[in-house]
Formats: structure tokens, sequence, C-alpha cells
């Protein structure tokens, strides 16, 4: 069976009126190579109507060409988008194409998507060339929203982006782009139409204000900033004892941070809640990474999910706590990578390379082995915290406080939450070298654990 794509003016003969005769007669054709292709057209061939100057049917055929998968009749509508069938056609494209992607970027946010993770979503799909194209048209999209009604996450990430609006108008927008615009934009424009859908983290563009997240958030930048530097002298020192002291103080710098302002929202009866953040955990090893992430939150009194589609982890806790599980879980896998990648690579008896099961060993026992001693971690910081202030209880306020988190994950997942036992280790050298590794990652201000 072959495909054809035969062209009409609506005006003479429409596809409606096909529709009802059921058959017809194909007339008018003059050109040798249209007529032997005709007459090379047998019975239970299918043949695709198209009418000129329809520019809006053309782009959607070829985005349902990659939905079925149909590499040929992508080619064959990619042929005819590019040629210029009638005057301005090809700027008509265009403008449908730009168009088309600013209201699927539009409907992304409505999805619970914010600007970092789409681009980065894309970019994980398809490809770098597709991401750079997302990110232009998400800084594009945004140039229709007040600053003043953007909530400050948001304008971060598209800041962060370094995107631009590299077309003059929507007219320019193929002819404006190097490499292959059109199959880049058709296939990025299918993608768009089939992403999930998430929880909505923050408020939409246009709805937001600015500087309100700012104002209400329990975060002490300034804190914050302290931890930020120590953790990356950490992650940069070739000096174990330093990279050991200056974990150790970063670690005690969070500890401390989060429960004076538990305490501090207990005294002054404020009735801010959990918030939530996407954070990535990207292969290869996703599910040790998510494991690892599940202990840092746990032991900073947050919950994680995560959802291995899309390769992200969504923590839920209260904003200075969120502020703490980022930083030390990033921190904690780069100090893991350096360790892991250290080993080198393994061979078995027979000289076949077991390194991807030493290194998923040497993951699951780093996330284990960190998860038991976080939580050691945090039990001796909160014994410290309440021996420094006599008098106040901290058992009820850090209690209120794992309930509230517990109560926002069921409103957030209800009863879409999925549990399992996550990876297993199956190369014993890897799991007694993770464990190791994590015994050497400084967590507070004792003394490291003896392997």
């Amino acid at each position: 069976m072959a495909d054809w794509l035969v062209k009409t003016e609506p005006g003479e003969y429409s596809f409606e009126d096909l529709r009802k005769e059921k058959e017809t007669i194909w007339t008018g054709v003059k050109n040798p190579v249209a007529i032997k292709h005709l007459l090379s057209m047998k019975n239970g061939d299918r043949v695709i109507v198209y009418h000129t100057g329809n520019e809006k049917s053309a782009v959607g055929e070829a985005v349902d060409a990659v939905c079925r998968g149909d590499e040929r009749g992508f080619a064959e509508y990619l042929t005819l988008l590019a040629a210029e069938q009638s005057p301005g056609w090809t700027q008509a494209v265009s403008r449908e194409i730009a168009g088309f992607l600013r209201v699927l970027v539009t409907a992304a946010w409505r999805h619970g998507w914010q600007p970092a993770e789409l681009v980065r979503h894309v970019g994980r799909e398809l490809g770098d060339a597709y991401a750079d194209l997302a990110a232009d048209m998400v800084v594009d999209e945004m140039r229709g929203y007040a600053p003043a009604m953007v909530d400050d996450r948001w304008a971060v990430q598209v800041s962060a982006l370094g995107a631009e609006v590299w077309w003059g108008s929507d007219a320019e927008f193929v002819s404006a782009r190097s490499g292959e615009p059109l199959r880049v934009a058709i296939e990025l424009l299918h993608l768009l139409q089939h992403v999930p859908v998430l929880e909505r983290l923050c408020p939409l563009p246009g709805t937001a204000r600015a500087g309100a997240w700012a104002a209400g958030s329990d975060a002490d930048e300034r804190i914050l900033g302290k931890i930020r530097a120590l953790l990356a002298k950490a992650e940069s020192t070739e000096f174990p004892d330093e990279a050991e002291a200056l974990s150790a103080r970063a670690q005690e710098l969070m500890a401390k941070h989060s429960i004076d302002h538990a305490l501090l929202a207990a005294q002054s009866g404020s009735k801010d809640g959990p918030a939530a953040r996407r954070l990535p955990v990207d292969s290869p090893y996703e599910s040790p990474r998510a494991t690892l992430l599940h202990a840092v939150a746990q032991a900073n009194r947050c919950r994680s999910v995560w959802q291995k589609a899309i390769g992200m982890s969504t923590v839920v806790g209260f904003p200075s706590d969120l502020d703490a599980v980022e930083l030390l879980y990033t921190s904690l896998l780069v100090q893991a990578n350096t360790a892991m990648l250290r080993e080198g690579a393994k061979k078995d008896a027979y000289g076949r390379s077991r390194t991807r099961a030493f290194r998923q060993s040497f993951l699951v026992a780093y996330a284990y082995r960190i998860g038991v001693r976080l939580s050691q971690a945090t039990v001796h910081a909160e014994q410290e915290a309440a021996a420094a202030a006599p008098g106040k209880d901290l058992v009820p306020v850090l209690k209120e406080r794992h309930e509230a988190v517990d109560h926002a994950v069921d409103e957030m997942f209800g009863d879409g939450l999925v549990y399992d036992r996550g990876s297993r280790a199956t190369d014993e050298e890897g799991w007694a070298s993770g464990l190791a590794a994590a015994d050497m990652a400084a967590l507070h201000n004792r003394e490291q654990v003896s392997a």
C-alpha cells in the first residue's frame, strides 16, 4: 500500500465534495510527472487531500504524522510546508507554527510545568536543538506578562535559561533559524501536545505578585549563602580533612537554621504551611539517586515523591527545610560521584565489564548509609537545640510540622502514590565501597564514622 498527497483548490473541488460524492474523475492535470503518479495509484492506497492556502491543516497533519510514527508521511508534509505553495505561503506557515508553539507553552504552565522543568524535559526527550528552541519560545511567551505579575521563582528560572527572541516577527520565525527549523519545530509541537499534567507548585504568570514569595519565605538568604559557600569549598578541595570540616560546618548551620525557624513560627503563631519543589533526578542510576534524595528529605522533615517518567522528584516541606534538602542533596551527589569515579572501571574474573553493576551497587549503599547517618545527625541536632533552649519543648513543634507535611503530600498526590523497594545492590565490592564513601561524608560536627 502506497501513500499519496494530492492538492486541490477548495473553490473548485474540495475534500467535502469528494466525501459527499464518494468518487470522482480527476481532470485538468497536465504535468507529466503528476499524470504518471496518478496512473500508479491502486485500490487500497491511502490518499491525503490537501487544499492550497490551508497552512494550519498542513501543520496539524505533519504533527499527526509524527504521532503515528509515519516517517514517510512526515517527510512529505515537511516538503510541502517548505515549498512556496502560493505567495506568502512560507510566512503563513511560520506564523502558524510560532503561534501554535506559544499556545502550547502557555498550556504547559496550566499543566503544572515551570520554565526550567519544561526546557529540561524537552532536552531529555528530543535533544539540545529542541531544548534551545523551547527555551526561546518560553522567553517569547513570557513577554506577554507584566513583570509585576510574575512570581519571583518563575522569573529567576526564565532568566537562567539565557535564551532570547531572535526573530523579528512570527512570519520570520522559521526562516530566521538555521539547521532544520521545520522538523525541529514540528517535533517540538508534538512533544508539547503530550506533556503529562503535574502538580502546580507556584502561581501562574499573570496571576502572581512579584516579591510575594521572597517576602513570605522562611529562607534566610544570608545563612543560605554561607551554606552554599561552605559546600562549594568542600566539593572542590583536594584535602579530605578540609572537606570534612567544611561539610560539618554546613550541616551544623542547616540544622540550626531549620530548628530556629520552627521555633520562631510556633512562637509567632505563623500560619505558613509546607511548599513543594521539584528537583532533577538524572540518569544513569536514577533509582539510587532518588533514594538518596529521599533520605536527605526525610532527615530534614520533608518527603519526596519520585516521578520517574519525567526524571524529577517532588520534595514537600517547609521552605527553610526545602532549601537545606536541595543544598545537601546536590553536595552529596557531587561527593558520591567523585568517590565513585575514583574507583575506575571494574571487570569480573573473565575480563567482562561489571562497571555498571559496581556503580549501581555503590550508589545504593551510599544512599542507604547516608540515610542512617542523616537520621542520627537529625536526632543529635534536635538534642543540642533542646539543651540550648531549656523550657522550650521541641517535640510538639516538630511533630506538628511533620503532620503538616504528610497532609500536604496527601492533598497533592492523593491515592496516586506507588511505593516500591528501589534498586538492589548486586556487586559486593560496589556495596562496600559505597558504604565507605558514605562514612567519609561529614554530616555534622562529630567525628566521621569508622568503616
